[in-house]
């Protein structure tokens, strides 16, 4: 994925968490039951922290691109969609069907995680640090 595509899914993930989030403390608090009103609200702390952390790789990738940066950036992308995805389409269309598809959205923003962790670790700079 180029560079302008990757900024252009990281603003529309940040545009959607802001959305998100505000329907979720306008228009859901009294409809929902406070359990699933939390559920809900899991969905779009998760989106927002890996909105910014996605932020935060893009930025470090333009500065010192490794490879593993894009594979972190899509496990991201991928894992936010099925898990924080998953979740908004049980608790607002009671989709039980979802149901499996939120563990496995959760074992990819992991992964993506123990993908940025091995990005660096594998870093080479001139001076042997990061």
């Amino acid at each position: 994925m180029s560079y302008r595509a990757a900024w252009l899914v990281v603003a529309l993930s940040g545009f959607l968490t802001v959305v998100a989030g505000a329907f979720g403390a306008h228009g859901l608090e009294q409809r929902l039951a406070p359990e699933m009103l939390d559920s809900f609200e899991t969905a779009v702390r998760y989106q927002a922290w890996h909105t910014l952390a996605a932020l935060g790789v893009l930025a470090w990738r333009q500065s010192m691109p490794l490879g593993g940066q894009g594979l972190t950036l899509g496990l991201w992308a991928a894992g936010t969609v099925c898990f924080s995805g998953s979740i908004y389409g049980l608790v607002l269309a009671q989709l039980s069907l979802l149901g499996p598809v939120t563990p496995f959205g959760g074992g990819l923003l992991m992964a993506g995680w123990l993908s940025l962790g091995w990005s660096a670790w594998q870093a080479q700079s001139p001076s042997g640090r990061l």
